[in-house]
This record gives C-alpha cells, sequence and structure tokens, in this order.
C-alpha cells in the first residue's frame, strides 16, 4: 500500500510547492516593497528636517514668526497721560490697534491711566525716532540677560528696563517690546518691527538665539561685542578732537585777523605812505576779496560740502572711490583698515561661535557694513561659495584685508577653527588701532599747533615789517 501511495504523495507535494512558489515570490517581493518604502520614508523624514532646518537659516534675515501670519489691523496713534509709580504724570504716545489695548497695556506695565486719547494730526513727538544709542543698549542687554538668569519672564524683564529708561525715545522702544511680547511676538521680531531702533546684528543674533534656546548667552555676548564697538567708536572720537578744534580756532583766529586786524593796519600804512612787501600785499588782498565776496565763500563751500555729502550717500561708485582714497592715506589709511578688519572679523567669529551658517553670516556682515570696499569682498565670497569654493580664495590677494588676517583665516577653515581664530584676528587689529590712535593723537598736536603759530605768525609778520619801515622813516 505504501508502495502504491508513494507516487501519489510525491506528485501531491511537487504540485504543493509549485501553487506555493508565487505566493513566497508575491511575499518575497512584498517585503521587499515595505522596506523601500520604509528607507524612502527614513530618508524623506531626514531631508525634510534638513529642509526645515535650512529654511531657518537660509531665511535667517526675514523669518516669518506665527504672529506675522495673523492680520492685523492698522496702528493708531494715541496720546496718553498717566501717574507712574512715583504718583508723578507722564505723557506719551502709542501706537495700538485700538484703545483697549493702550489701556490694558499702561496698566500691565503698572501706570494708573488718567486718559487716552487718538493724537491729532498737529501733535507731533520730538525726538521719537533714531537708533537706540548703543552704550545704553550694551547695558540693557547686560541687564536682560541677568534678568533671565535670575528665573524673571521675558516680558518682565523687558518691562523692567522700559520703566528705569530716562530717555523718551529709549523707554518708547521698550514699552512697544512689551506690547508685542504681550501678543505673543518673538523678541526678534517685535524688535524688528520697530526699523532701525534696534541693530540688525542684534535682530539675526536674537533669531538664532531664539532657534537654539540659548537666549541669555547670546544677549551677554553682544553686550561685550557692543561694548568693544563703543570703545573703538570713543577712541576715533578722541583722536578727532583736538584737531578739529585746533583747525576750528584757527579758523576762526585767521577771519578775525582778515576782517578786523589788517584793515585796521591799511589805513595806517597808506596815510604814511609806507613801502608794503609782497607778503603784505597778499594779506591785504586777502582780507579785501574776503570783506568783498564773504557770502559767496560761505555758498560755495557749503554747497561743496553738500554735494559731497549727497554724492557720498547717493552715488555707490563715489562713495567706493572717497574710501578707497581714504584707506590709501598714509597712517590714516592703517586706522580705517584696522578698525575695519577688528569689526568684521570679530562679527564673524560672533555668528560662527552661535551656529550661524557661512552663507547666511557673510549676508549680515554686508548688511551691517558701509565701507563698499569690504561689501565687494563679501559679495566675492557669497559668489565663491555658491560655487562650492572655500571662503579664503575671495581674500587672497586683497589689499584691503592684511596678510595676517588672510593667513589666520585661511588656518581657520583648514583647522576647523574658524570662528576661534578670527577671534584672534579682531583682537590683534583692535590692538593695532588702538596704538595706532594713540600714536597719532600724540604726533597731531604739535603738528597742528604749528599750523595755527604758522598762519597767525604769517600775518603779524605782513603787518610788523611795514611798522619797522615806518619807524625807520620816523627815526
Amino acid at each position: 500500500m505504501e508502495i502504491v501511495m508513494k507516487p501519489f504523495i510525491l506528485v501531491y507535494h511537487a504540485v504543493s510547492k509549485i501553487l506555493s512558489l508565487p505566493t513566497s515570490l508575491f511575499k518575497k517581493k512584498t517585503n521587499q516593497i515595505q522596506e523601500n518604502i520604509e528607507d524612502k520614508r527614513l530618508e524623506n523624514d531626514k531631508n525634510n528636517s534638513t529642509v526645515n532646518i535650512n529654511t531657518k537659516y537660509n531665511n535667517f534675515e526675514g523669518i516669518t514668526s506665527k504672529t506675522q501670519l495673523k492680520s492685523t489691523k492698522p496702528l493708531i496713534s494715541y496720546r496718553y497721560t498717566v501717574l507712574n509709580s512715583n504718583n508723578k504724570k507722564e505723557t506719551g504716545i502709542f501706537d495700538a490697534e485700538s484703545e483697549s489695548d493702550v489701556r490694558n497695556f499702561l496698566t500691565a506695565v503698572g501706570y494708573r491711566i488718567e486718559k487716552v486719547n487718538v493724537k491729532k494730526p498737529y501733535d507731533i513727538e520730538i525726538g521719537g525716532n533714531g537708533k537706540l544709542k548703543v552704550s545704553t543698549l550694551a547695558f540693557s542687554l547686560t541687564q536682560l540677560s541677568t534678568y533671565i538668569k535670575a528665573g524673571i519672564s521675558l516680558v518682565d524683564a523687558v518691562r523692567i528696563i522700559s520703566r528705569q529708561s530716562r530717555n523718551a525715545m529709549e523707554k518708547k522702544a521698550y514699552e512697544r517690546l512689551v506690547y508685542d511680547l504681550l501678543k505673543g511676538e518673538n523678541l526678534s521680531d517685535a524688535m524688528q518691527k520697530q526699523g532701525n531702533k534696534f541693530p540688525k546684528l542684534l535682530i539675526n543674533m536674537i533669531k538664532t538665539a531664539e532657534m537654539t534656546g540659548d537666549l541669555p548667552t547670546v544677549l551677554d555676548d553682544m553686550a561685550d561685542y557692543y561694548t568693544s564697538m563703543e570703545q573703538t567708536r570713543k577712541q576715533m572720537i578722541s583722536a578727532m578732537t583736538y584737531p578739529a578744534v585746533v583747525l576750528c580756532m584757527a579758523i576762526a583766529v585767521l577771519i578775525f585777523m582778515l576782517v578786523y586786524l589788517v584793515p585796521q593796519f591799511v589805513d595806517l600804512f597808506e596815510s604814511q605812505e609806507a613801502s608794503l612787501p609782497a607778503i603784505t600785499l597778499f594779506i591785504i588782498g586777502a582780507s579785501n576779496f574776503f570783506k568783498k565776496n564773504y557770502l559767496w565763500i560761505i555758498l560755495i563751500v557749503g554747497g561743496i560740502v553738500t554735494t559731497f555729502v549727497l554724492l557720498y550717500k547717493k552715488i555707490k561708485g563715489f562713495r567706493m572711490n572717497v574710501q578707497k582714497i581714504l584707506m590709501h592715506l598714509p597712517v590714516f589709511g592703517n586706522i580705517i583698515i584696522y578698525n575695519e578688519v577688528a569689526n568684521f572679523t570679530k562679527t564673524f567669529a560672533s555668528l560662527l561661535n552661535h551656529g550661524v551658517f557661512i552663507t547666511d553670516s557673510m549676508e549680515v556682515l554686508k548688511r551691517i557694513t558701509n565701507n563698499e570696499v569690504y561689501k565687494k569682498i563679501i559679495n566675492k565670497t557669497m559668489d565663491n561659495l555658491g560655487k562650492g569654493e572655500s571662503i579664503s580664495k575671495a581674500f587672497k590677494g586683497e589689499w584691503a584685508f592684511p596678510i595676517v588676517a588672510y593667513e589666520m583665516l585661511v588656518t581657520g577653515e583648514n583647522t576647523g577653527q574658524l570662528g576661534l581664530m578670527m577671534e584672534k584676528v579682531a583682537s590683534h587689529f583692535q590692538s593695532l588701532h588702538k596704538s595706532l590712535i594713540n600714536q597719532v593723537k600724540s604726533l597731531i598736536e604739535p603738528f597742528m599747533i604749528i599750523v595755527l603759530a604758522g598762519i597767525v605768525g604769517i600775518i603779524l609778520i605782513s603787518i610788523m615789517v611795514p611798522m619797522f619801515d615806518l619807524y625807520g622813516k620816523i627815526q
């Protein structure tokens, strides 16, 4: 029986395997498709996360917050009168969507409201526009960081700063921040809504901090940055104050002597028929010319200065040529170059150290510098980065970027420590800039004294020589 059934059993197993073959192949194919789908899903998730991150940074200059996506009503200006914590009256202008918003805001910041009315067309606020001073901004950033570290909320921290502000413009700027923060805005978006009140660099750095969640550290770094910038600015002002004062004094003395002193002696020389040397005739001629044409001289000088300023502000090519000429001047050119390189590398280092992409960093650097020579280099760098080339290639051979800074830039690229190297470059050129300014101050003071003494001396000699001639005739 077993022998008889064995062929049937073999046939049965063979048929079963043949029938099950498509099923196994289908299962294998199905598993392969599922694996491919899973791999594709993981790849898409990775790409999406990369796109999200890149979108945040590539839109570094113009991130749209959730609140900005909402439709907002046009703001209306209101004039308010309130009592502060010291029971003293304060008045001001505030822009809001409605009167109730103004009242709610003023109550939230601790004021007792007396009246709120829509601002009249002729009601003009003096001193409400302009940028915040860097010196006070640096201190406010330090305070803001300290308050946040102490556990105080961001809104309350800004509210404290607004209360202690004595300058009307600063107070209004911080009150506007409080208002926007209470409405759900991000700090960076609230700052950006105020136009040029807050520096662009600060706004962009705070945007980065809001992404990383490390706002206090960024605030501390920016406070140090603006403190350093303010010190450099004061050094420049200090270096130029003395020469400017001496130059103004020299011009004032020259005008006084030509208009008042010289004419007093002209009548005397003519009445005595004294022989006048060439230098005296030149001074008398200059005096007569200035007296007759002083109005034209003022208009021409004023017109030249106004035209120069307008051309410098409006025409890029003119501005670049002027900057090139100034940067090639002996001594003074190095002061400009050292200052620009120090500011560029310090800002670049700060951006890199806070995780900002290099392309976005270059975009920010281009926006905050006013020097067209360096803007051109930055544009060249951005083009090179788009082609996949290194940063240092754009700076190679540039006369406005010293070789020391270039070598440090190359080293930073090669070692992956670009932010650290840029900090070292900034520190080095800040030191050189400070030292050069001190040298110029020590040299320019005696130089200006010699110039002033020379101008006065020439005029006095032109008067005294004929006087000696008259004295000889009397003898």
